[in-house]
């Protein structure tokens, strides 16, 4: 039974774990927010607080990056965004008290389905396998977000030579991760093998 789920949980957790490491320095290096501790009280200060600007929280208030880092210049900076919605922000301005549970539900509901679709997959199919434990990581590092914070710690920013209309939404690893499973999956179905065609001595197909 294990090694059926190996890939789902070695993967999974290392997704799990690049997605929150990398938030983790986000919040190190590009906030303040972790400035003046040392050691264990930083682990705290990342996993405990939540980083806006008003206590309490008031939705729409989330701090923006203080100190971004561009990458390369014109096309890759990084920058700390809270995201208390979906993709582009979407449902992020809902009351707490409905898009907390929204989103917890949502979370849950995804992961029960790809554990449901893992379960139905045969041994051949390497590419799914590894397809949904990405997308168990992605799903699992944002749910984690939502959990502890009630948003989500955003921090590559692609964007063209800072044209409007040519930046890509803020996102992170977990988000990276379920896109590459995404298109896993469909690669996986495109090249999903069909029987092998045969010919005849006569030319016939069979």
């Amino acid at each position: 039974m294990m090694q059926r789920f190996r890939v789902l949980i070695l993967l999974g957790l290392a997704t799990l774990a690049a997605d929150q490491v990398t938030k983790y320095l986000a919040v190190s290096h590009l906030t303040e927010a972790l400035d003046g501790r040392t050691g264990v009280a930083r682990l705290e200060g990342f996993v405990s607080e939540q980083n806006l600007d008003n206590d309490p929280p008031v939705a729409g208030s989330y701090r923006r990056s203080t100190r971004p880092y561009r990458f390369i210049e014109s096309y890759w900076h990084f920058r700390y965004v809270e995201n208390p919605g979906a993709a582009w922000g979407m449902f992020g301005s809902l009351p707490e008290s409905v898009r907390r549970p929204f989103f917890h539900l949502v979370s849950l509901s995804a992961l029960g389905f790809i554990l449901y679709m893992y379960l139905g997959l045969s041994p051949e199919q390497r590419r799914a396998r590894w397809a949904l434990a990405l997308l168990t990581g992605g799903a699992l590092g944002n749910f984690v977000d939502r959990l502890l914070r009630g948003y989500v710690i955003d921090f590559i920013d692609w964007h063209w030579r800072n044209q409007p209309g040519m930046r890509w939404p803020t996102f992170n690893v977990a988000d990276a991760a379920i896109c590459v499973g995404v298109g896993l999956l469909l690669l996986d179905s495109l090249l999903e093998r069909r029987p092998v065609e045969s010919v005849t001595p006569g030319g016939q197909v069979v």
